[in-house]
């Protein structure tokens, strides 16, 4: 089992930083089940701010310039997609900034090198392969003000279209509708990625990481008792690991080898709480844990996948 050196605690990093919302989860541990993040993976904590409001919550990696994960309490949508303006964390790059999240200025105005060095930036995306995948999704965020908060480049991993457009996307479509109908309290949701065994950067230019995976659970106690046979394996927990790349192995994820050629080879798996802990495990070589004593007393039953 291999231990990935870029996981180990970013002191120097941490030790830089000290803003209120940059550095320290403590003031939005309420997106947390029982206020406790995941365990194994280390970061520098972001409590993301917008309109002087926290909107969720970003474990982020300076090195890799792409958050671990996000973490969130869902609630329906209300409002239609917002305008995609994209923004930056400018506590990243210097620690007595404000801490809102600030837009990106418009061009031909050029970014701060500061910012440009401390996290990704616009131009890493422009002409690249891959499209600005949420970890935080505006679909799982009511108001306006906070699915706009989730476009910021601090809650964005390279990720290819075939799975934002396909499979990845109805999973966030076939999450929001359960939780809406079923969930009748928090549902609280960590979604994050799995890098490569060897780091694969965007562009080929050692600035943004991109994951193999992306991965997502969430923790529902309070749920309606009337369940559809369908959705019976998805009460309190459920996760999922989705592939980025469609010459991946099979081990974690199998491929439907009948999907149209855009979405082949970018399937989604869902699984059991325990599962994805253990591909976590697996792969950062630490114990990771998503949620507080795996968020149920047992196990799920039901198919151990299934295609979305």
């Amino acid at each position: 089992m291999r231990s990935f050196t870029f996981i180990l605690p970013l002191l120097s990093e941490l030790l830089s930083i000290c803003g209120g919302d940059v550095g320290d989860f403590s003031p939005c541990l309420n997106y947390f089940y029982r206020a406790c993040p995941p365990r194994g993976i280390s970061g520098i904590p972001i409590c993301q701010r917008y309109e002087n409001r926290y909107h969720f919550a970003t474990l982020y990696s300076h090195e890799r310039r792409t958050p671990w994960f996000s973490a969130y309490v869902y609630s329906p949508p209300k409002d239609k997609r917002p305008k995609s303006v994209w923004k930056y964390e400018p506590q990243l790059a210097n620690s007595h900034s404000d801490g809102n999240m600030v837009p990106f200025p418009p061009p031909p105005e050029k970014v701060d090198q500061n910012v440009v060095e401390s996290q990704a930036v616009q131009q890493d995306y422009i002409n690249s392969t891959y499209t600005r995948g949420h970890l935080s999704p505006s679909l799982h965020h009511r108001d306006s003000e906070s699915r706009n908060a989730t476009f910021t480049l601090t809650n964005i991993v390279p990720q290819r279209a075939g799975s934002n457009n396909g499979p990845w996307a109805r999973l966030e479509a076939k999450v929001s509708k359960s939780l809406a109908a079923h969930c009748l309290g928090d549902a609280h949701v960590v979604t994050g990625v799995i890098p490569y065994m060897s780091e694969r950067w965007l562009k080929d230019e050692n600035r943004v990481a991109v994951p193999e995976y992306l991965w997502s659970a969430y923790c529902c106690w309070n749920y309606t008792q009337d369940l559809p046979k369908s959705l019976a394996n998805m009460y309190p927990a459920f996760a999922a690991i989705g592939r980025n790349d469609p010459d991946s192995s099979e081990e974690i994820v199998p491929v439907d080898r009948c999907r149209k050629k855009a979405e082949l080879g970018y399937d989604v798996r869902t699984m059991a709480l325990s599962a994805l802990e253990m591909y976590l495990t697996q792969r950062y070589g630490v114990p990771v844990g998503v949620f507080h004593k795996q968020c149920t007393r047992s196990e799920p039953s039901g198919r151990s996948w299934e295609p979305v």
